[in-house]
């Protein structure tokens, strides 16, 4: 199998939160629970709550397997991508799988919406790390930022995240991400914080809007004023920013084949510096070839808050405007 035939592993990434982490895409592009207004590629195309095998797992074990064998080493192998892994319905067999592959552990990233479902919860067990996703402290705010599937209810929803974070004993990192003029508020922010409470996630870590969104009108929160709502957690929030990327040690770029850059830049936009600090390139070399696939038309370059992101064209699409 060559790097060119890998299509559900990807990165290593250089992650904010997890370091290098090697991803794994378990279901087809934009396949979610939830259509999030913030979202980086674009609208949900398949919104659905049915699990099934999407990805065949003997296709996704033989790609990590591959992976696993070249440097670098990553940090976390990463049950994330471009939908919402717990709808794979053999998601816990890929996680054993994995166990048994490498000694490197294994973060689920998911939007928390399906666990409040037994059988999902089962599924997750195995896992090291659970990162799941609140940005809503009620109904009426959640139907505005995340869109979900009209079967999900919301506080069901809540109730499965407090539920399976006891149940999980392991860490547990949840993540809330604002809005500028929706959920960027003190008042906001203290209905989510009560959430929180019942939750007791082993830490909060606060977010907002960084990468082109789905919709234009999801703007960040400024950095002071997030700084300063994350105070109104207990204990205080942690804002992760993207300040820590720095450029890889420089391997050659002839060693690094146009299909790795493709490979991150397809699941979310990514900075000249990520990609040098996922694949360890030298920013130089990653500013170069990112380029040279933007001339053959491989990728697009977009600007937002003074930074330059790069993806593939299919990931560019679905953003509108405020109507």
């Amino acid at each position: 199998m060559t790097a060119e035939r890998l299509a559900h592993v990807y990165g290593p990434v250089a992650s904010r939160r997890l370091g290098r982490s090697l991803g794994v895409d378990l279901v087809p592009f934009k396949t979610c629970t939830y259509d999030c207004i913030y979202c980086q590629l674009g609208r949900t195309t398949n919104q659905t709550l049915r699990l099934d095998e999407y990805v065949p797992v003997d296709d996704l074990v033989a790609e990590l397997e591959q992976k696993l064998a070249a440097p670098p080493r990553p940090d976390y192998v990463s049950l994330a991508g471009a939908g919402e892994p717990t709808l794979h319905a053999r998601i816990g067999e890929v996680i054993h799988r994995i166990k048994g592959l490498t000694a490197v552990p294994v973060a689920v990233l998911t939007n928390g919406s399906l666990l409040w479902s037994r059988s999902v919860q089962e599924s997750l067990l195995e896992a090291d790390l659970l990162l799941p996703s609140l940005d809503a402290g009620d109904a009426g705010r959640f139907q505005q930022v995340n869109r979900p599937h009209p079967h999900i209810n919301f506080e069901t929803m809540v109730n499965g995240l407090a539920e399976f974070t006891q149940r999980f004993r392991k860490p547990v990192w949840l993540e809330v991400l604002l809005v500028d003029g929706l959920t960027g508020t003190p008042a906001e922010v203290a209905r989510i914080a009560a959430l929180v409470r019942k939750i007791a996630p082993t830490k909060v870590q606060l977010n907002t809007v960084s990468r082109p969104p789905c919709e234009e009108y999801a703007r960040p929160v400024p950095p002071e004023r997030l700084a300063a709502l994350a105070n109104l957690f207990d204990p205080p929030a942690e804002v992760i920013s993207e300040a820590f990327l720095a450029s890889g040690p420089g391997i050659p770029a002839a060693e690094v084949p146009d299909a790795e850059i493709l490979s991150l830049i397809r699941i979310r936009p990514c900075t000249a510096e990520a990609v040098a600090a996922g694949l360890g390139l030298h920013v130089h070399e990653s500013a170069k070839r990112l380029a040279a696939l933007v001339d053959r038309g491989a990728a697009v370059a977009v600007r937002r808050n003074e930074s330059l992101f790069y993806e593939t064209p299919r990931s560019s699409t679905g953003r509108r405007s405020a109507p």
